[in-house]
């Protein structure tokens, strides 16, 4: 089995165009599909995920609690789930709340240029990380995220930014 990673090239409707080699799709900017998870417990707060240094960009960046990219020929549904456990030891109930594209170029000549699924889910446990992805996890209020993104932006990934504008432009975080 090939250790290279594919990501699924799309048109700005979100149709199929192909696949590409991952790196090779952030080195040119190609548009692609991801996801994006975002989990809330019971007493609402999100739980954020500090991206491990190692990643490709946004090492050591905190985000929303999971995101990827699916598979060429795996179903969003099937993606979520996989990566979600893959990450943060978690599976639960998630649902599919917005869809939006964007493009950042970062400083290291990567872009992402995505059209990010957004699912949210409700859990209460701690996450069991996995440390190659992240290194390390914390549960904040809504409103204390806001003002900490406020205060201190480059402490986050500029997709996490863009998805909770979002998200709080439609009042999402407030239905789950």
């Amino acid at each position: 089995m090939s250790s290279r990673e594919y990501v699924i090239l799309v048109d700005e409707a979100d149709n199929e165009l192909g696949v590409e080699e991952k790196m090779k799709a952030h080195e040119e900017g190609r548009l692609h599909r991801a996801f994006s998870i975002v989990i809330i417990n019971s007493r609402k707060q999100l739980l954020l995920q500090q991206r491990a240094r190692t990643k490709y960009h946004c090492g050591g960046l905190w985000t929303n609690t999971c995101c990827s990219h699916p598979r060429p020929g795996e179903a969003l549904e099937e993606a979520i789930h996989r990566r979600l456990k893959e990450e943060m030891g978690i599976d639960c109930q998630l649902k599919k709340v917005l869809k939006f594209k964007y493009k950042t170029e970062f400083s290291n000549g990567l872009t992402e240029h995505e059209i990010d699924h957004v699912y949210t889910g409700r859990y209460d446990k701690n996450p069991i990380i996995n440390k190659t992805e992240a290194e390390a996890f914390k549960w904040i209020s809504i409103q204390d995220l806001k003002k900490d993104i406020t205060l201190n932006p480059q402490k986050y990934t500029p997709w996490f930014i863009i998805m909770l504008k979002h998200l709080d432009k439609k009042r999402i975080l407030n239905k789950i």
